[in-house]
């Protein structure tokens, strides 16, 4: 039996808090991966299982900047059977910033056969360059866009 879009959001919760997931693992082969907020020089759109782990394997030299000490997730389920609401936020403390931080983000997954098809991640990337002591980076890229 395939895993519902409930429990591959406890795999996203667990990917989150470094508890041995992969992200890429849990989408589809042609899943698509959305940052309708995303920086300027970083992508909007990643479709594939393997651009998503080719852009998850590029950033995770970042994950090091954090260190989590909670991961906290509620799910909200829709009307449409294969889709929930994710709220993620983690927190602890970070190297960017020298101190605590929290960061939430909000996720809407679609589950087709117990794989992400689609992934829309709403993610502030004004706060996450500050927890990962980016913001020069993101003033740049907003610059010179």
């Amino acid at each position: 039996m395939s895993r519902s879009p409930r429990e591959v959001a406890e795999d996203v919760r667990r990917m989150v808090a470094g508890e041995g997931v992969v992200f890429a693992d849990l989408f589809a082969e042609d899943g698509v991966l959305r940052y309708p907020f995303a920086a300027p020089g970083t992508p909007r759109e990643l479709v594939g299982r393997e651009a998503i782990r080719q852009y998850f394997g590029a950033a995770a030299a970042y994950r090091s900047m954090l260190e989590m000490h909670g991961v906290d997730m509620v799910v909200r389920e829709t009307d449409d059977p294969e889709v929930v609401v994710v709220e993620i936020e983690h927190h602890g403390y970070s190297r960017g910033v020298r101190g605590p931080y929290r960061f939430r983000a909000l996720g809407v997954v679609r589950v087709r056969d117990g794989e992400i098809v689609e992934y829309d991640d709403y993610m502030d990337p004004i706060a996450m360059a500050t927890i990962l002591g980016r913001t020069e980076d993101l003033v740049s890229a907003l610059a010179a866009a």
